[in-house]
């Protein structure tokens, strides 16, 4: 009798610790499922690489995602950081950008942003990357999406006109020469 009221305790107690353990279990489960995806939008750039010399202004066009199954994200805001040199321009975003999309909506392709090359632009890549703020309120300043891209500045036509010319001139006076030589 007494080994049965041990056992029956022990037999509680198990269950007891199950209960809790599950019970533990579901509520991080639940947890993890209702924390939103830290950037619920994917941005497709058309053209993520593109080039050009002193003097041009490049256009970026992108396909806007809501990755989200559940949640309507808004675009609040846009913010694009470039290595010295190119100028980027984010007025594109605020005339083209919907306001949000619902879950799984896409925007379409639209031109996100512009970048002007200066003239004397040291030639070379320049990384960037734009994000979009937004989020779940209309409010939120958060990051919902970002891509990278990259500006290669290139030697501006002139240079290779004028390249070409000095090479064209060159050999004229070699070719000059060499006929005055075997004239003689």
């Amino acid at each position: 009798m007494l080994e049965n009221r041990t056992l029956e305790k022990k037999m509680k107690s198990s269950r007891s610790f199950l209960v809790l353990s599950l019970s533990s279990m579901a509520l991080l489960l639940a947890a993890t499922a209702a924390k939103a995806d830290p950037f619920p939008l994917s941005l497709d750039l058309t053209q993520p690489t593109q080039s050009g010399g002193g003097g041009d202004t490049l256009t970026f066009a992108v396909d806007v995602t809501n990755d989200s199954t559940t949640d309507t994200v808004y675009l609040n805001d846009a913010y694009g950081t470039l290595s010295v040199g190119p100028v980027l321009d984010t007025t594109d975003f605020f005339n083209n950008a919907p306001f949000s999309l619902d879950p799984l909506e896409s925007s379409g392709v639209f031109d996100l942003f512009t970048v002007f090359i200066p003239d004397g632009t040291s030639l070379g890549a320049y990384d960037g990357i734009f994000e979009i703020l937004g989020g779940g309120p209309a409010d939120s300043t958060d990051v919902a999406g970002f891509a990278d891209f990259e500006v290669d500045v290139t030697p501006e036509p002139s240079s290779f006109l004028l390249l070409a010319t000095g090479l064209l001139a060159l050999t004229a006076i070699a070719r000059r020469k060499l006929l005055a030589g075997k004239q003689a």
